[in-house]
């Protein structure tokens, strides 16, 4: 092992060893199995065609019966759950510190940009200096696109971020109304929608139904704890039911995603079913919560976790390049085989593909991972002051925070809609990059300000 490797693991072991016996190491287990499962279900529904050009597909187009399976890697809902528990606790520490909602957000999208920016950049330099050393673009603009696929999820999880401190203050107010609420709003939205046609409506609920889960988080951490197992397996049953009835005799498709060819789907927009999907998940998490934690006090298990979550967020960013990587090595050379989806040679060989991909995967977190793990605790969250006490010029950088983080998911939502086409200079659009770029440039200096002035106050 390397020495580099040899730092890595030893700061796993010690973080392992010195977590605060006041963590929730639930939360964190959560957190790191829901991107995994999201990983490997995306892995196994990746289908490399080599014929008239290297391109992509999705196996549940052809494999009707393996949809009722995305009803156990669609835990994206799960993930807002855990991001609503772990911001809620931010939030309450931040303030009762004296914080301000700017310096929250400015340390608490930290960690999430580091490694963003890094992905980003790379693969806009990849694709210029394919696209120069004479490739086809075309090809590259596919390359691009599938692995862009993930930043729909980062920037959902901004916007939800950015109404973080709003949202936390409307709970502390309203608490298990304001879900309540946005759940009938979603439902109503789909009605809408799907019921007398009126469009654009259901695309609010990129945004609502996230926010929904975010909420559902925010009560997980004030009030539900110590629930029994019996309250929310009796709701997980009820939900579950529910689920079979709006989808299998229902007006809902009964995959989680979107497969293609298909009128309606359940992801974009998210759609009622899907947001129920993840109430029944978070049952199901509140079932299992005292089990899981027992089992989490051990050392070996815990150890593991924490060494996913310290690259948590490279590991989803980077999956989809790790599968084109992959592809372009075995199916691009031809030395991997390409039975037809969904006969016994195809599943035998989804094996040998995922071994393939989780080695290209590897290697990418081992360059770009220690971006992510460099990002200290420290620096996701200041104990900064209100806008009185700010030294003269920060409330002005305090201001831009939120149109900066405005232009940075502008950004992310332009590419992660671009299809795959070649857009221009490094195949992504140009003006979705600048607004990502330039977001991204007025926060980092927003922060850096920001943790100057907090500097010059401790001295």
């Amino acid at each position: 092992m390397t020495s580099r490797g040899q730092t890595f693991g030893g700061g796993v072991r010690r973080a392992a060893r010195n977590t605060p016996a006041r963590r929730d190491r639930y939360v964190d287990f959560l957190r790191a199995l829901a991107i995994l499962l999201v990983v490997v279900g995306h892995w196994l529904a990746v289908v490399i065609v080599s014929s008239n050009g290297m391109t992509g597909e999705n196996a549940l187009a052809e494999l009707a019966w393996a949809r009722p399976m995305t009803w156990l890697f669609q835990v994206m809902p799960v993930f807002f759950l855990v991001g609503g528990y772990s911001n809620s606790a931010s939030l309450a520490s931040h303030q009762r510190k004296g914080g301000d909602s700017a310096g929250w957000l400015l340390g608490r999208t930290d960690r999430l940009l580091r490694p963003t920016s890094a992905f980003l950049a790379l693969l806009w330099a990849s694709a210029l200096a394919a696209g120069l050393a004479g490739a086809d673009r075309d090809l590259i603009a596919v390359g691009v696109w599938a692995a862009s696929i993930p930043l729909w999820f980062l920037a959902a999880y901004l916007g939800v971020v950015l109404c973080a401190p709003a949202m936390y203050a409307l709970h502390r107010r309203a608490g298990t109304v304001v879900p309540v609420l946005l759940i009938g709003v979603v439902l109503l939205l789909d009605v809408l929608r799907l019921g007398a046609g009126v469009p654009l409506v259901g695309d609010l609920n990129y945004l609502l139904v996230w926010l929904t889960m975010h909420q559902v988080g925010f009560l997980w951490r004030d009030r539900w704890t110590g629930t029994g197992p019996l309250v929310p397996g009796g709701v997980a049953v009820a939900g579950l039911g529910l689920l079979v009835t709006l989808t299998v005799f229902g007006p809902y498709p009964v995959s989680m995603v979107d497969v293609p060819g298909e009128d309606l789907g359940n992801a974009s927009p998210p759609t009622f079913v899907l947001l129920l999907l993840g109430l029944v998940q978070t049952a199901v998490v509140l079932v299992l919560a005292g089990p899981a934690r027992r089992m989490l006090r051990r050392i070996g298990p815990w150890t593991v976790v924490v060494a996913v979550n310290s690259v948590v967020l490279s590991l989803f960013l980077w999956h989809m390049l790790a599968a084109v990587l992959a592809g372009a090595l075995l199916h691009g050379t031809g030395l991997f085989p390409e039975p037809a989806v969904g006969s016994p040679q195809w599943l035998l060989f989804r094996i040998p593909w995922l071994l393939a991909v989780s080695a290209v995967m590897a290697v990418l977190l081992a360059v770009f991972g220690r971006i992510e793990a460099r990002t200290t605790p420290s620096s996701a969250g200041w104990r900064a002051g209100g806008l009185r006490e700010l030294p003269p010029g920060q409330a002005l950088w305090n201001a831009v925070t939120w149109p900066a983080l405005l232009a940075v998911i502008l950004g992310l939502v332009w590419v992660a809609l671009a299809g795959p086409e070649d857009h221009g200079v490094g195949v992504l659009p140009t003006a979705a990059f600048a607004s990502y770029v330039a977001g991204a440039t007025v926060l980092r200096l927003a922060r850096r300000r920001h943790a100057d002035a907090e500097q010059g106050r401790a001295e």
